[in-house]
């Protein structure tokens, strides 16, 4: 059964160009290692929530803008075994001040597919 991992993260407007390079970089590396597909989703039609939401999971603020990922690998093996080699490949090695988003408000998780339509 296919394997995703799900991202939700706040990226600054004034970054969009940043973020999608630096995203269509990663696609590249992922796919490299493994996954069969990366979507990446800059927010349009996001709303603040009463109780909860994206905006609030990840403590949006004013000038930023929620963005939705996900990668599918092929098995969770692949997906384990994807992300090791990728996470010590030296293109994932940015420096700081390379990163177009703030890493300690990002969300992300690892999810078996139950449903495929």
């Amino acid at each position: 059964m296919s394997s995703v991992d799900g991202y939700v993260v706040p990226v600054k407007a004034a970054n969009r160009e940043a973020y999608q390079a630096m995203a269509i970089n990663a696609a590249a590396l992922w796919k490299e290692h493994g996954a069969l597909t990366v979507v990446e989703c800059w927010g349009e039609d996001v709303p603040e929530g009463k109780l909860t939401s994206f905006p609030m999971a990840v403590k949006l603020e004013k000038d930023e803008t929620v963005v939705f990922s996900w990668v599918v690998w092929p098995s969770r093996a692949a997906r384990d075994g994807g992300n090791k080699t990728a996470m010590t490949d030296p293109r994932t090695q940015l420096k700081p001040d390379e990163i177009p988003f703030d890493g300690k408000r990002i969300i992300f998780g690892g999810f078996e597919v139950i449903v495929e339509g």
